[in-house]
């Protein structure tokens, strides 16, 4: 079934439209960007359960953009359909007279920026769901997750506990200028699978599945299959070592895949950063980052996850930027006032938190491409090396291109054949064109991860996603 366009932002278009046309007689360039979003979370364990909104995009609001004398400003605010809309733009103008003046009063640096394009465009898009959080069966869904929870609990060997979580939130909006009316609604739903057990040292271990898609609350289903990888992966864990710290040849899984995406060329590429000169990123378009083998997309049409849509919060349509192809790194992403300021196009990559925060560049789909190599070559390739599973956390340093992946666990493999020994946890670090440079061999499959955010800095939460297949290349482990 298609996810259906919002009642409210509907109820509210007009008086969006009428609100644009009195404000563009006082600026250059309107835009307005409403949003409603609706959605559930619900967190279940062996001793607590938890039913809330959905906690990152759960929203109502509306934000204008304005330009006047090479400034932009922006103010957010509710609205309701019975609201005056003159009182509304009166209020509004007040604001932003305000904030552009206090700018001039106090030096404060500023870019000036032409206006924005303004194309005319109409667009409308419903994304398919079969089951909207707002329709669900809380009942139902709360006995489904128990059900997991309490099977972790008879399958897991030494387990404590077992949690089991779901979040799915519907999402609407309104981008509209004087020139352009583009409406969208889609639905995204991620679940995991976490269960809890010590070693014989006391440490605790971890199991962490998890599932996530651009649809509804059918993607949980996958939990299931999630939950029957569990024991297998916990009793490895829990007799896991420690790796003996130095050079190895690596095999990563596409989960660790796509955090090396995600670190090595995601922030590192977003070009809000290159006005900024805070990324290294900006000296190397044209030049060699990667091997041959190396060719990396992003955007939200690149695949099908949780941050796919038809356009982004400052109404550029969605893209698949091909961001380094052949071990040549050819373009970063960008949103639509930087891609003025340096000159060059936005690629659908403006996001906010919420209708109430600033647009920055982000991450949607980031994804390297496939190869043509077995999984089973690779490890007969390697002499002395490790299988990498298992994604838990990363960073990098965009202005020095430095890496650190957190790696749940690694296989070994000597002479060709996996050992049986299992390290755990791994942390893989490096320079990111030394780690892209090594890269040797990739299989066809890919898959893509969309469970978690990712924050700017250390807020500024948005949804992505990330991916890739198996890939072989060098890497420092401790």
């Amino acid at each position: 079934m298609e996810a259906r366009f919002s009642d409210y932002l509907s109820g509210i278009k007009s008086s969006l439209k009428k609100l644009i046309k009195l404000l563009s007689e006082d600026f250059d360039y309107v835009s307005v960007l409403a949003t409603d979003s609706v959605g559930i979370r619900v967190i279940i364990s062996q001793n607590s359960k938890s039913v809330s909104d959905s906690n990152m995009t759960t929203e109502r609001g509306v934000c204008v953009r304005v330009r006047r004398d090479g400034l932009y400003s922006e103010c957010a605010f509710n609205f309701s359909p019975e609201e005056d809309t003159e009182a509304l733009y009166a209020g509004i103008r007040q604001e932003l007279d305000a904030q552009l003046e206090l700018i001039k009063l106090t030096g404060t640096p500023v870019y000036e920026t032409d206006i924005l394009p303004d194309e005319a465009l109409t667009l409308f898009v419903e994304m398919e769901a079969e089951k909207l959080p707002e329709y669900t069966d809380m009942d139902e869904l709360i006995e489904f997750m128990t059900g997991i929870s309490n099977r972790g609990m008879e399958i897991i060997p030494k387990v404590l506990d077992t949690q089991v979580s779901a979040n799915s939130t519907h999402i609407s909006k309104l981008f509209m200028t004087e020139n352009r009316d583009l409406s969208q609604s889609y639905v995204y739903t991620e679940g995991t699978v976490v269960a809890y057990a010590p070693n014989d040292k006391g440490e605790i271990k971890l199991y962490y599945g998890g599932v996530s898609g651009n649809g509804g609350l059918e993607i949980l289903d996958g939990l299931t299959a999630k939950l029957e990888e569990a024991p297998q992966t916990m009793t490895e864990l829990l007799s896991a070592g420690k790796v003996v710290p130095g050079e190895y040849d690596v095999i990563t899984s596409p989960e660790v895949t796509g955090l090396i995406a995600h670190e090595a060329f995601g922030h590192g590429v977003e070009m809000d950063m290159f006005v900024k000169g805070r990324a290294l990123g900006a000296e190397y378009i044209g030049k060699r980052v990667g091997s041959d083998l190396v060719t990396m997309h992003e955007g939200a049409l690149t695949d099908e996850s949780v941050t796919s849509y038809a356009f982004d919060d400052e109404g550029t349509l969605a893209g698949d930027v091909t961001e380094i192809e052949n071990g040549i790194l050819k373009t970063g992403i960008c949103d639509a006032l930087s891609a003025l300021r340096l000159g060059t196009v936005p690629t659908g990559n403006g996001k906010r938190e919420n209708y109430a925060h600033k647009v920055y560049t982000r991450m949607t789909n980031t994804m390297f491409d496939s190869g043509e190599d077995s999984l089973d070559d690779m490890i007969a390739s390697i002499e002395h090396g490790y299988l990498l599973k298992g994604m838990e956390s990363g960073m990098e340093d965009p202005k020095h291109w430095g890496i650190q992946c957190i790696i749940s666990r690694g296989y070994e493999i000597k002479d060709g054949k996996l050992t049986g020994n299992v390290v755990s946890p791994v942390i893989m670090t490096g320079y990111v064109p030394d780690l892209l440079g090594s890269v040797s061999m990739a299989t066809p499959d890919r898959c893509i991860y969309g469970n978690g955010g990712c924050g700017k800095g250390h807020k500024e939460w948005v949804k992505v996603a990330d991916g890739g297949p198996y890939l072989k290349t060098k890497a420092r482990l401790g």
